[in-house]
């Protein structure tokens, strides 16, 4: 129960075909048979299934089926046990396994017993081992007016895995009765334990199946809204269980806010591999996701107090436009000219700066991995009291994407920031060069920007899901199956099947 499993959230960020799917999910709960074993397990547990097969009635069962089968001589002879039951039971390893003939999955039970029974012909008890097997089928139960749901049926015990063993030989007479005993039994217990384990079985992959659907539909909460899952149908995939989820947007007030299923986008269903659990979301949920975290803002830096150095930075650079405006001067007079050789000049210690985001950031793609691209809009005032910028750009930037997890949050970072393209949109002064900026630019964006952003991203997103399953760390990689589209991974390690114990 300790040992480490892994999980994986995959944000699909390009388009991909998911098979079996009518409707488009906005997300997918891939569950691996060790996961559906373990729940299960633990289900059957919570419902004293152990218990039960101690409890089952051998004595009586013995004495009904010499009676009604074997005639008087039997059950004569059945009656000189005085008492038979189980005296310990255990369930082993379950086993979940595709059934390839149609979209079923068996679940196979084997149950392990210690049995006596005394009689007054010896003074110790006669012990025997038996072993069996309960199976069950997973299937996708459809009705007219109900949505698709996971049930368990088909339940049923056979004498083919039944196997008896007297463990301790006595007397002739008394060995004689064992093997009696053993003949009433061979068809007799498979029917108990079908009769008694069935409806327990049952009941707890409802419970367990209950569990994992408040589990994915528990909303994924941040500081300024949510997102609400909610199951569109299971689809059983050979040993895999998927739930399709589709999902809502919801702000502040709980109000829908954005509907994510009629779009182009596509999701396409994760192969396991090595991992039990995979989680994965469509590209369009990611950056609805950011954009409410990070809706278009305005704010002012007052470069001198804030970054010290970097308006410094700004200033040394604004001074090469007495180097590289000569052009600009010749062709438009001597005024503008001057305008550009006193540009250093005009900069004042309250220079300040206006910093507009015009859209929110948008997660994309590269070769390297996962990125984050942003539009912004920089005036540079001279000083404080001045309502004309000196300059406006315009800015296409980019910034590394971080996924990671803390405790039961799935947190987002950006890291650094390039400015890839800057636009002169409007100057006070002559035309210049604006990839003269181009790193004192970026160097202030980085300090003031991202911290801020950042700042909005810390609280994470909390998820139920990410405390259930023990989420530790989060590593992404990129990955193209074949013939689909990159997509990017993001894998969540360090998951221990002691934290699946508190799923639901």
């Amino acid at each position: 129960m300790a040992s480490p499993w892994a999980c994986t959230l995959l944000c699909l960020l390009l388009a991909g075909t998911l098979a079996r799917a009518a409707l488009r999910p906005t997300a997918i709960l891939s569950l691996s048979p060790d996961i559906i074993r373990e729940k299960l397990m633990d289900k059957l547990e919570e419902h004293n299934a152990t218990v039960i097969l101690q409890q089952l009635p051998l004595l009586s069962t013995v004495q009904e089926e010499s009676t009604g089968l074997l005639g008087s001589l039997l059950s004569g002879a059945m009656n000189h046990i005085i008492w038979f039951k189980v005296t310990s039971a255990s369930i082993l390893q379950l086993q979940v396994q595709p059934l390839y003939y149609s979209q079923e999955m068996l679940v196979r039970i084997p149950m392990d017993m210690m049995a006596g029974f005394n009689t007054p012909l010896v003074k110790t008890i006669l012990q025997m081992h038996l072993e069996t097997e309960a199976q069950a089928t997973i299937q996708v139960e459809t009705g007219a007016g109900t949505p698709p749901r996971l049930v368990i049926g088909d339940c049923s015990s056979n004498h083919r895995n039944l196997r008896i063993s007297v463990l301790n030989k006595l007397s002739f007479l008394v060995n004689s009765l064992a093997e009696k005993v053993t003949n009433i039994l061979t068809p007799a217990l498979p029917s108990l334990v079908q009769d008694q384990l069935c409806p327990v079985i049952e009941a707890a992959f409802n419970d367990m199946y209950a569990n994992l659907l408040h589990l994915v539909t528990e909303p994924a909460v941040f500081n300024l809204g949510s997102v609400q899952f909610y199951l569109q149908t299971p689809v059983i995939d050979g040993d895999i269980i998927q739930l399709n989820l589709g999902a809502t947007l919801l702000d502040s007030e709980k109000k829908v806010s954005k509907w994510f299923n009629q779009t182009t986008a596509f999701l396409t269903a994760p192969t396991l591999d090595s991992a039990p659990v995979k989680f994965t979301v469509r590209h369009d949920l990611v950056n609805a996701v950011v954009a409410a975290l990070l809706p278009p803002e305005e704010f002012v830096v007052l470069l001198d107090y804030v970054v010290p150095n970097l308006a410094d930075q700004l200033k040394l650079a604004i001074n090469t436009f007495n180097k590289e405006v000569g052009p600009f001067a010749v062709a438009s007079g001597p005024r503008v000219g001057l305008m550009s050789m006193q540009a250093a000049g005009q900069v004042e210690a309250t220079q300040r700066l206006k910093i507009r985001t015009l859209k929110s950031p948008e997660v994309v793609l590269n070769h390297d991995g996962a990125r984050v691209a942003q539009q912004i809009v920089l005036d540079f005032f001279a000083n404080e009291q001045t309502h004309r910028p000196l300059f406006t750009l315009g800015i296409e930037a980019d910034s590394e994407a971080e996924f990671y997890s803390s405790r039961n949050q799935f947190m987002l970072n950006f890291q650094g920031l390039n400015s890839d393209r800057i636009h002169l949109m409007n100057s006070g002064i002559a035309p210049f060069n604006p990839d003269l900026l181009k790193d004192a630019v970026s160097n202030i964006l980085a300090s003031v920007l991202i911290p801020n952003q950042n700042g909005k991203l810390r609280p994470g997103i909390k998820t139920s899901m990410m405390k259930a399953l023990g989420f530790q760390e989060v590593t992404w990689s990129m990955t193209q199956p074949a013939g689909l589209p990159k997509q990017i991974s993001v894998q969540l390690t360090d998951l221990t099947l002691n934290s699946l114990d508190n799923m639901g």
